[in-house]
């Protein structure tokens, strides 16, 4: 009994560690201590992003099939954005946490200079012509003329305030590669409690705000993660941690750009070829009509619950790899992918059973139309059949990243995704006739397949080598 006492007690210090936002050497030390450390919060900040995607679907949800079809055919347009996002957010861990580990704080902070500028240019490029042309890419994606005459505001809107989503992951990105997770998990809570609060009342007009229906979600999650970079910006400026980022890091520095560029194309189209299979299999869902696609948004929602508290997970295997490889501890780095990699199996696969058993219950939470739930509850039974693969599959592919072998994960989604999970889902649902059933065997195989060929790639250490 004192023994259980004394383990709770630990583990309550350790959290209270984890949470308070000091900044740790994790190239010494317990590897366990370091894991849980760096993990914790990158937890939180993941399970507060899903929050973003769950609060807007459930109460867009109370609008109807339309209003959802809407948010999933724009989030399947925005996973693209997405890719940009998090591929370049990938060099820019890999290079910040390699700095730290050498002990160049400078060089850091070179590196997070050059990331606000490429981040605003990208988000220019995507941000100004959704604005413009959102009702085309509703059309593009499948949408009916209801779906198009209520929501492409709200499309506008998205992508419009894209620099909000590019620099939300991209300055997470830096504080992440230097260790220090708790801001941004922070930053997300803010974000995501004004989402929260100002969802149902933008969306139903709740006291003196106008009811702008599923408009009103896309106002609030833009508020929400407007509020969101601003806090990151200012900490990134004016923050005490080993992050010293002043207006002379703001100077161009060509090399150092190139490089991120460099390191940034192998992870954008390791997304890219990841997200846009996404959206080719939206658009397969969306030949069955809108109850399927409300069906299977809902249930992808859901998912990204449980998945980004496991790549909050993965990405603290990202930064020990990159911060040990930095410090020339090869053999910690490995070690510590392996320790990672069976915390998030664990985990996983106890959310896993909680969706094969209460699928249909999950989902009612968001619809009370019998086929919306039907659809929804298939997909998270068939996807979770292969979340003990997904799990050992995100954190060998951070793993690598983390080291800046961004090649490597790239090849693995090309093989998996395009050459696999495409053609499976097309001949699934529409040759045999398994309808959007098919779609989601697919899911499940693809994703299988990533762990199981990055296994012995991981294994064979090249990834040691690599220079950032």
């Amino acid at each position: 009994m004192k023994g259980l006492h004394q383990r709770a007690v630990d583990i309550s210090r350790l959290l209270i560690a984890a949470l308070r936002g000091r900044e740790y050497d994790y190239t010494s030390g317990s590897i366990r201590r370091a894991v849980m450390l760096l993990a914790i919060p990158m937890m939180l900040e993941m399970a507060m992003e899903s929050i973003f995607a769950i609060t807007d679907i459930f109460f867009v949800s109370i609008l109807g099939a339309d209003a959802v079809a809407t948010v999933g055919l724009t989030e399947a347009v925005i996973t693209l954005l997405y890719a940009v996002a998090v591929g370049m957010g990938m060099a820019v861990t890999a290079m910040v946490s390699r700095r730290v580990g050498e002990k160049d704080n400078d060089g850091a902070a070179v590196v997070a200079g050059q990331t606000l500028w490429i981040g605003l240019a990208f988000s220019l490029l995507i941000g100004v012509p959704g604005f413009f042309y959102g009702e085309y890419v509703l059309r593009f994606m499948g949408a009916n003329e209801t779906v198009i005459a209520g929501g492409s505001l709200y499309t506008r809107i998205m992508l419009g305030t894209s620099i909000s989503i590019m620099y939300l992951f991209l300055l997470s990105a830096i504080f992440r590669g230097a260790g220090n997770a708790v801001i941004a998990m922070r930053a997300l809570w803010l974000a995501n409690g004004i989402n929260i609060v100002l969802d149902p009342c933008l969306i139903f007009g709740i006291g003196p705000f106008p009811e702008m229906g599923v408009t009103g979600a896309a106002v609030a999650t833009s508020i929400g993660r407007g509020i969101g970079v601003i806090y990151l910006l200012y900490y990134l400026f004016h923050g005490t941690h080993r992050l010293d980022v002043g207006i002379k890091h703001l100077t161009i520095v060509p090399e150092v750009m190139l490089g991120l560029l460099r390191i940034s194309i192998g992870g954008v189209l390791q997304f890219l070829i990841g997200t846009a299979s996404w959206v080719i299999l939206m658009r397969m869902v969306a030949t069955y009509g809108s109850a399927a696609i409300a069906g299977y948004t809902i249930a992808i929602r859901v998912i990204d619950v449980s998945f980004l508290p496991a790549w909050g997970l993965s990405n603290a295997a990202s930064t020990l790899v990159g911060q040990n490889l930095g410090a020339g501890k090869a053999e910690r780095a490995e070690r510590s992918v392996w320790m990672v990699a069976r915390y998030n199996a664990m985990f996983l696969i106890g959310v896993a059973v909680v969706f094969l058993l209460l699928a249909e219950h999950i989902i009612g939470l968001f619809s009370t139309d019998t086929v919306i739930v039907n659809y929804g509850s298939d997909a998270l039974r068939y996807i979770s059949y292969g979340y003990g693969f997904f799990a050992v599959g995100m954190v060998l592919t951070q793993a690598f990243n983390g080291a800046g072998d961004t090649g490597t994960p790239t090849v693995i989604n090309l093989v998996c995704f395009w050459m696999i999970q495409i053609p499976l889902a097309w001949n699934l649902s529409h040759t045999l006739g398994y309808g959007p059933q098919g779609v989601f065997v697919s899911i499940t195989i693809a994703e299988s397949l990533v762990a199981l060929i990055a296994w012995p790639w991981f294994r064979r250490g090249r990834w040691k080598q690599r220079q950032v």
